[in-house]
């Protein structure tokens, strides 16, 4: 079971740490749609109101005279000519006008001047209560949109500050094992308050820097480093609380090696870049990278927005019922685990990461890998790749985060190479999954049921089909209002803001339909689902947590990669390489090593700015460099030693499943024992190597 999940708070608590996030994800939801209803406003007012574009603005009367007098104005300006005729100093006088020519351009003026007249009074008379009524609302939603763009920023420094402080009081922060000792919880927290002392040390330093340098500051960014360093301070305290009030469940003693581990990455992150910018006598550098990660805002919010889509979409039954479709078939605790890595692909490109998925269908893809037959070392391991497969399909948010960085590609181009990649990887998984399998006698409710005969496998097969019906029928729906209503179509930048709406539709009925079957008493063993108002709660409850444990895992390895660029590490590569062959091996060396330390997000700005330059210099096509750079980093998610990705599976599963895992592999070799490291290991570093060296190869045929 989820951690988080079972989690027992007070309400009181549970409303100041959700309610918070709750609000800036609605308002961030509302500001994105604003966009498309503003543009449909535009669309209305121009089809009720020909010309409301003009309309729309104040109009400014005209300057000139409609009424003036012809052949006096040609006189005075027949006047001024021969004025100037006579002054011999002037060296730019231009030559005498006819009067004819001269009579000509002021009629022509003059009928002009009548047109501007008239079309200001047209538009004043047209700009009726009702119409200066309509454009006032539809100017507060333009408005909307351009508050959207100035506080990004303060709501993404808001949400990281409300969550990251969540997550560190519920000790919810990534690390490479659980806090289980008093020793390990101690060394976590100093570690922490450590961390946030550079941070809040360094925000310091950088507002200073901003005041002294004589610039006026803008009004939102002062207000940024405030919120920085009240944020920082705050996290101290908490620190300084959890080094004194240890857990009462927490074992004695300790060991520090292990302690070190239990120590949360962000953490450490934030101590080796901060060292190193106090060294350099630069103490305000860690600072100015967090608040780069600011420039970046929309998009890290878009990562908010995912993270609670994941949780969404965790309370719902779509996923089982999906797996429901398969389970006529019995199929082989291998082949179950391939469909469910293949089918998990599209679910995580919409929730814009594999760690995300991982989050947030981990444990029932586990459960069904494990109730088809599967040993708990292949389960773990299509639980860690469940997630994998589907970041280079549209929409994910990583790829959208490439293209907005690079312009060199487009998604368009990421995402059609991206299908490709995708089937290379899925086939490979098969391939190695069935090679390696191994029968596994199991009981209890883990053992495989009997096969159908294949006269009953249809019948059943479609009976599984119907309850997906509904959800086809509300995704279809919702989706052809968003179209018809806003003109908005599910893609890759409308997707944070549309699924939400979308997963909330489908609880509502989920819970509707759970009422109704109630009342009829035919399945009297049913259980109540929660209100709807509650499994919001509860899944922002969840949210909250991952997304603090996430953006502050992003923000403090773009401190790294500040380290990286300002230390010039680049610097030492090769200019030039003696082939394109030696490049891509040494990229593709360096990128699994980023993707083992950092996260996605922010392993993309690093790369995006240090190594790709590097690359196209060395004649490698930039949407080839890109679809390697996405599979490195998917190897990488998977390879020790942080791993997040088998961090993620870890959590979701629980540590006892771990544990039966290692037991239930004692006397077999070296790969069953380590399967749920190597199956994904060896199926991403061959997709790798084919997606790397392939088009190369196949280049130079």
């Amino acid at each position: 079971m989820d951690q988080v999940a079972s989690l027992k708070e007070p309400s009181a608590y549970r409303w100041l740490s959700t309610m918070p996030a709750f609000l800036i994800l609605v308002l961030v939801v509302l500001l994105d749609t604003s966009n498309a209803i503003q543009g449909q406003l535009l669309l209305l007012g121009e089809h009720t109101w020909k010309g409301y574009y003009q309309l729309r603005l104040d109009p400014v009367a005209p300057a000139c005279d409609p009424s003036q007098d012809i052949e006096v104005a040609l006189q005075r300006t027949l006047q001024k000519q021969e004025a100037n005729a006579g002054d011999e100093m002037d060296l730019f006088a231009m030559e005498p006008i006819a009067p004819e020519v001269l009579r000509e351009s002021l009629i022509a003026s003059q009928k002009e001047c009548r047109f501007r007249v008239d079309r200001y009074h047209e538009i004043l008379e047209r700009k009726t209560s009702s119409v200066a009524m309509y454009i006032a609302v539809e100017q507060w939603v333009a408005d909307l949109g351009e508050f959207r763009m100035r506080a990004s920023g303060i709501m993404l420094a808001v949400l990281l500050l409300i969550c990251g402080g969540t997550a560190l009081f519920r000790k919810h922060h990534i690390s490479l094992r659980p806090a289980l000792t008093v020793l390990d919880f101690r060394v976590s927290a100093l570690a922490q308050m450590a961390a946030f002392g550079i941070l809040f040390y360094s925000m310091g330093s950088f507002k200073g820097v901003a005041l002294s340098a004589g610039v006026n500051v803008v009004p939102e960014h002062l207000a940024l480093l405030w919120i920085w360093i009240i944020g920082f301070g705050s996290a101290i305290a908490i620190c300084l609380y959890q080094v004194i009030k240890v857990p009462a469940d927490a074992e004695r003693g300790g060991h520090i090696g292990n302690a070190i581990l239990a120590t949360p990455l962000y953490a450490i992150f934030t101590i080796i870049s901060g060292s190193y910018f106090l060294f350099q006598g630069h103490a305000s550098g860690i600072g100015i990278y967090i608040n780069q990660m600011m420039e970046l805002a929309p998009l890290m919010l878009n990562v908010a927005l995912y993270v609670l889509i994941g949780m969404l979409l965790k309370r719902t039954d779509m996923a089982q019922k999906v797996f429901d479709v398969f389970r006529p078939f019995n199929l082989r605790p291998e082949m179950l685990a391939v469909v469910a890595v293949a089918v998990s692909a599209i679910p995580t490109a919409y929730t814009g990461g594999s760690g995300i998925f991982v989050i947030a269908v981990g444990s029932l893809v586990y459960m069904e890998v494990r109730r088809a037959g599967a040993r708990r070392q292949l389960a773990l391991a299509a639980t860690a790749m469940s997630g994998s497969l589907g970041v280079v399909l549209r929409p994910c948010l990583l790829v959208v985060i490439v293209a907005a960085l690079n312009n060199e590609v487009t998604t368009d181009q990421l995402f059609s190479w991206g299908v490709k990649v995708f089937l290379l990887t899925t086939a490979l998984f098969a391939f190695y999954a069935f090679i390696s399998s191994k029968k596994v006698s199991t009981s209890g409710d883990e053992t495989l049921s009997t096969r159908n005969h294949g006269t009953k496998v249809f019948p059943q097969f479609l009976q599984a089909l119907k309850p997906l019906i509904p959800y086809v029928l509300l995704i279809s729906g919702t989706l052809i209002i968003y179209a018809l209503v806003l003109a908005a179509y599910l893609d890759e930048f409308s997707a944070p803001t549309i699924l939400p709406v979308l997963l909330i539709v489908i609880l509502a009925y989920e819970r509707f339909a759970n009422q109704e079957v109630r009342q009829q008493g035919s399945t009297p063993d049913v259980e109540e689902k929660p209100s709807l108002f509650a499994t919001l709660q509860s899944s922002t409850s969840e949210a909250t947590v991952h997304i603090g444990a996430l953006l502050m895992l992003m923000g403090t390895t773009m401190t790294i990669g500040g380290v990286v660029e300002r230390a010039e590490l680049m610097a030492y590569l090769p200019v030039e390489f003696s082939s394109v062959w030696m490049a891509m091996l040494m990229l593709v060396a360096i990128l699994v090593v980023i993707g083992m330390v950092m996260d996605p997000y922010g392993a993309v700005l690093l790369v995006s700015v240090t190594i790709a330059g590097i690359a196209y210099k060395a004649g490698i096509d930039p949407i080839h460099f890109w679809m390697v750079t996405l599979v490195a980093f998917e190897l990488g998610y998977l390879s020790p030693p942080v791993a997040l990705n088998h961090l993620l599976t870890r959590q979701v599963v629980g540590e006892e499943e771990i544990r039966l895992a290692k037991l239930e592999t004692i006397g077999d070799n070296f790969w069953y024992r380590n399967e749920k490291i190597l199956l994904p290991l060896v199926t991403m570093a061959t997709a790798l190597i084919i997606v790397a060296f392939g088009p190369l190869l196949w280049a130079e045929m």
